[in-house]
């Protein structure tokens, strides 16, 4: 089967390769075809080693499709069901599930340690445990989450990832009041969605920071009340706060600069956001004093924070009822042969989501 493959990580490139075959299938697992999937600025994190993953991989892991086969053992699922790819499913049973906060479950990351696919030279990994830039993969049953019928698989694919991360973080995470005032550093796919979730939520002030110019008159699009680049963002908190500084600022870039400006354009008492996954020699500092007077919270949202399975039914019952719009996030439709193209779009920012159709 054909599937996209980072050989050495720090790349630039994948290569599209026709002698993938996905392994590891048997009780409580499943065989799925994929027919869409998102390409999220942690795959590219991913690539270039910001983001632990063993190398050879397969990145992808906002995907959706259908259920080819099931395992022994495996219950609620059928040959095929259509889903959406979970890539930190909950065991259910550890410390942090049984305390409600399942997406803290750390079942899902030792996956990312066993190959499920292979070539003729070896092993290759899928990104996260998964890896979806691919026809087919083999995942645990419990990272196969059905959805109705009338969700399309590019929604389903986003609702795997960058939407249920950014709605999360506004919604569960900061749990932004009505008639607030929010700043969102990084308008790509997890920030348009931050923006969405704090309209969802009643704020009345949003400020959307982005270098991009396209994805500054995006952010306007679903719900930003204006959009300014970095370097207007201390203009913006004069007008808009007063000089006080925002009551919510959410940082989606995963860079100690970004967040370090983001805590500075907090007001105090004010939350601090932090939804961008960054490296882990990259160190954020905030001095004993400020961290005192100031008491801004500084929250970090983990894929949403909160139970996902909730936050993917949530997600659709605001698409379906016209509150958030995912189907203009999709900027770029790709086939996986274009996949190099849509790494580029990333990169530049020229996209918000590129969704891969296989």
């Amino acid at each position: 089967m054909r599937a996209a493959v980072l050989h050495e990580t720090g790349q630039e490139k994948l290569e599209v390769l026709d002698d993938v075959e996905a392994v590891g299938f048997g009780p409580g697992k499943v065989r799925l075809r994929i027919r869409a999937t998102g390409l999220c600025h942690s795959d590219v994190s991913a690539m270039n080693g910001v983001l632990p993953q063993p190398a050879p991989f397969i990145p992808g892991h906002e995907g959706a499709g259908e259920v080819l086969d099931v395992g022994d053992g495996v219950t609620g699922l059928s040959a095929g069901d259509r889903v959406l790819v979970c890539w930190l499913p909950a065991c259910g049973a550890c410390p942090s599930c049984r305390r409600g906060q399942t997406q803290l479950c750390l079942a899902g990351f030792l996956n990312a340690g066993t190959p499920n696919f292979k070539r003729p030279g070896g092993d290759v990994f899928g990104f996260a445990g998964t890896g979806t830039f691919t026809e087919e993969v083999v995942v645990g049953a419990s990272c196969a989450v059905p959805i109705p019928d009338d969700v399309p698989f590019e929604i389903a694919a986003l609702i795997g990832c960058g939407v249920t991360t950014g709605l999360g973080a506004a919604i569960n995470t900061a749990q932004v009041e009505a008639g607030s005032s929010v700043a969102v550093i990084g308008c790509g796919g997890v920030g348009i969605s931050t923006i969405q979730g704090a309209r969802v939520q009643g704020a009345a002030r949003i400020v959307a920071v982005d270098p991009v110019a396209s994805r500054r008159e995006a952010a306007l699009r679903f719900g930003a009340t204006e959009a300014v680049a970095p370097d207007g963002l201390a203009d913006a908190k004069q007008r808009v706060t007063g000089g006080e500084g925002f009551d919510y600022v959410f940082e989606v870039v995963g860079k100690s600069a970004t967040a370090r400006t983001a805590y500075e354009h907090t007001r105090r008492g004010g939350t601090l956001c932090v939804v961008g996954a960054g490296a882990m020699d990259d160190h954020f500092q905030v001095n004993m004093f400020e961290l005192f007077f100031d008491e801004k919270r500084i929250l970090p949202s983990m894929y949403g924070g909160g139970d996902v399975l909730r936050s993917y039914e949530r997600a659709i019952a605001l698409w379906r009822a016209g509150r958030i719009d995912l189907e203009s996030m999709i900027t770029h439709r790709v086939r996986l042969e274009e996949v190099n193209d849509a790494l580029d779009q990333m990169r530049t920012g020229e996209a918000l989501r590129t969704c891969i159709q296989l």
